[in-house]
């Protein structure tokens, strides 16, 4: 009986300090950087390229904020719903669309997790992508490494 009690209080304590562990992960001010080389939209305002980091806004997870860290004042906020990762890598990066030389700000994945935040297309995207269908084609995916 000890045993299947103390079986029982040490995977509740496991599952909670995984539990704590997943929460700090998220917790807002907890930012993910990245190296952009290329110009990009994140709902309708054109960034330039460098070094940006996406955090969170306040406590819940759907609003985001993308900000330049070259002391250039650069930044976008926007809403987003949650993603599954495709590959499974569990790796940080920040996902685009790329349509011709445009690119577009898609999906954030934080180090450690399989679950982000995608965007919601803007209309300029949604346009783009229904120009592309028409010819038989795809937007191709650009990933990012991040930090």
């Amino acid at each position: 009986m000890k045993k299947k009690v103390f079986s029982a209080a040490f995977t509740c304590t496991l599952l909670a300090v995984m539990a704590a562990a997943n929460v700090y992960a998220q917790m807002p001010g907890t930012a993910v950087r990245a190296s952009i080389p290329f110009d990009f939209s994140v709902r309708g305002k054109i960034l330039p390229a460098g070094i940006y980091q996406v955090k969170r806004i306040a406590d819940g997870p759907e609003g985001l904020v993308i900000s330049s860290v070259n002391g250039r004042h650069e930044h976008a906020a926007f809403e987003t719903e949650p993603v599954e990762a495709g590959t499974g890598s569990g790796n940080a990066e920040i996902v685009f669309h790329r349509y011709g030389d445009k690119y577009f700000l898609s999906e954030v994945f934080a180090g450690g997790d399989l679950m982000g935040r995608e965007l919601i297309p803007s209309r300029e995207e949604r346009s783009l992508r229904r120009e592309l269908a028409s010819n038989k084609t795809e937007a191709e995916t650009v990933a990012l490494a991040a930090y």
